[in-house]
């Protein structure tokens, strides 16, 4: 049986596009290190991947995904996968539409931010 972190490595290797990574960013998690030593190990990753430990390295994606996570809490009773999946999306892409991380919809510009929405659901607002 696979470790979690393993399999989540795996994934991930397998999601990138075209190329294995050149360096891996982690936390201090103690399994990180013996999970890329076994896929180091079973040549899905090459041996030349540098495996970077930062105690505090995930921070500033915490703080942005605290705002997800407190609208996810009251709904935690997803039917299916795919349901979470779409949903978090849709929690996603509505945050970075209010963070002002969509070319042509600055932060704090509401009434773009509104008109954008329409534009991509064809809803005349």
């Amino acid at each position: 049986m696979q470790k979690p972190h393993k399999i989540f490595f795996c994934k991930a290797l397998k999601a990138s596009h075209n190329r294995t990574p050149r360096v891996i960013n982690v936390d201090k998690n103690a399994a990180y290190p013996i999970a890329i030593a076994q896929l180091k190990k079973s040549v899905l990753l090459p041996d030349d991947c540098e495996l970077r430990q930062v105690k505090y390295l995930n921070n500033n994606l915490e703080q942005d995904h605290r705002f997800i996570e407190r609208l996810v809490k009251p709904g935690m009773g997803f039917a299916s996968f795919n349901t979470a999946r779409r949903t978090l999306r849709g929690y996603e892409a509505m945050n970075m539409i209010r963070k002002g991380q969509v070319k042509g919809v600055e932060k704090g510009d509401i009434g773009a931010q509104v008109k954008f929405v329409a534009q991509i659901f064809s809803i005349v607002a």
